[in-house]
């Protein structure tokens, strides 16, 4: 019975491959990239059949690129998505380079390999490295007590990424074999590696809720991260862990019943990948985007999307509706960069970042969110720190850092203030004309 459910399993998935190529070959995707038809942004336009979760794996390839989206404009009802994107480099210019356009065309249009090998987007197998995946309870130091387990079992962290949200924390790092310079495949050495740092997410209490994972096969970083801290439900707070209403993004729900969509409408103040984080959240949490538009041209984006479950209902209650607006608010908090910015650059070697991080918890710092990567023997890691006591970060401290870590390797930036959000009580449907429906009825929960 086994093998016949196997063989099932395994005719469905050619099926729908095979279901998926014919789509393809009668309805080709189309890529237009046009540098005149806006003053001040590259417009791209996705033409393409449409699936779930495809319009996460298009915003996916634009903020791989370091794109800044400044505008979009969504259609997907029936079986085609038609997309819009006005996208900036990373200086408000226009995109001009041949090689990342021809990417983009390559990556988006009839060439592209989505239907296979994006299947769970962005999945890359890869040998050169092991991938380490940990989520547990946030405390002063846990990144210093991971690295320096990883150093002592002689392994070299080539890149990491280190998320604390709500008194959670997450991490997705790779890292090789110190002799080898190569993944570390020995069974019995991943169970050790597993089994000590489950231990250091555990710290005092054993009961705490850890998890690490071991594994060759990786997905997007930041896609994955997304997906860790969901799971951990690091959306659910205290009343005493709320941020400020100030800086909390502003996020309605409401149902338009004609139409049979949700409409989740969201002001917050803008920043790099901001769309990618919210697709991300709609996409895990199965709700299907029909309708969007998203405009970030000014210092606060203002995003709408009507939206269905992947089983085609709306949100069905008050619960379901608060649930949505805690993820999304969970999702663009995640990446907020909290604290004293730290970037360092030097020659990697084996334990740079045990040794780094343990300097800055020796001087009363906490991580809040690190990004460590490897180039030609480079080490390029960026710190967010702030006082693990809540107080600012004073200068004695940071002069502290700078003669411990290297004047020359180290630079500190200290964060920009954050702006209030504006809390308007009326809500504005920029996708209103599209349907000139007066059913749009807010749940009232009051």
């Amino acid at each position: 019975m086994a093998y016949i459910s196997e063989f099932n399993m395994s005719f469905s998935h050619d099926m729908d491959d095979e279901y998926e190529k014919l789509r393809r070959r009668m309805n080709p995707p189309r890529v237009v990239i046009d540098n005149e038809a806006c003053k001040n942004a590259t417009v791209i336009r996705v033409d393409r059949a449409n699936k779930h979760g495809i319009l996460l794996e298009v915003v996916q390839v634009l903020i791989d690129l370091d794109l800044i989206i400044t505008k979009a404009y969504i259609s997907s009802d029936g079986g085609w998505f038609m997309d819009v994107f006005n996208v900036t480099d990373q200086d408000g210019n226009k995109v001009t380079d041949d090689g990342i356009l021809d990417y983009i065309r390559k990556s988006l249009g009839p060439d592209s390999c989505f239907t296979s090998c994006m299947r769970s987007v962005g999945v890359k197998p890869s040998m050169d490295h092991t991938a380490i995946e940990l989520t547990g309870s946030d405390r002063p130091g846990l990144l210093s007590e991971v690295s320096a387990v990883l150093t002592h079992l002689k392994c070299n962290v080539v890149s990491a990424e280190v998320w604390t949200h709500n008194t959670r924390a997450a991490a997705v790092m790779h890292v090789t074999d110190k002799e080898t310079g190569c993944a570390i495949t020995n069974p019995e050495r991943l169970s050790r590696i597993k089994e000590l740092l489950c231990n250091v997410l555990k710290g005092s209490n054993k009961f705490s809720g850890a998890k690490t994972v071991v594994s060759h096969g990786i997905t997007h970083t930041e896609r994955r991260l997304h997906q860790m801290m969901f799971a951990d439900r690091d959306y659910e707070r205290a009343d005493d862990n709320a941020p400020d209403d100030k800086q909390r993004p502003n996020v309605n729900v409401d149902n338009w019943y004609d139409k049979g969509y949700s409409v989740v409408t969201i002001r917050s103040k803008d920043r790099p990948k901001l769309l990618f984080d919210t697709v991300c959240t709609l996409t895990d949490m199965q709700y299907v985007v029909f309708h969007a538009n998203i405009d970030a041209e000014g210092p606060e984006a203002y995003q709408e999307y009507y939206i269905r479950h992947i089983n085609g209902s709306p949100v069905k209650s008050d619960a379901e509706r608060e649930r949505v607006i805690q993820c999304i608010e969970a999702a663009i908090e995640r990446r907020i960069s909290e604290g004293l910015k730290l970037e360092l650059c030097t020659t990697d070697r084996v334990g740079l970042l045990s040794d780094v991080t343990r300097i800055i918890r020796e001087n009363s710092l906490t991580v809040t969110r690190a990004e460590v990567t490897t180039k030609a023997g480079q080490a390029v890691n960026t710190f967010y720190v702030r006082d693990a006591s809540g107080y600012p970060v004073d200068s004695k401290t940071i002069d502290s850092l700078r003669q411990a870590i290297g004047q020359t390797v180290l630079k500190v930036k200290s964060p920009k203030d954050l702006k209030p959000v504006s809390q308007e009580s009326t809500t504005r449907f920029l996708f209103g004309g599209l349907f000139k429906s007066k059913s749009l009825v807010n749940f009232g929960l009051g």
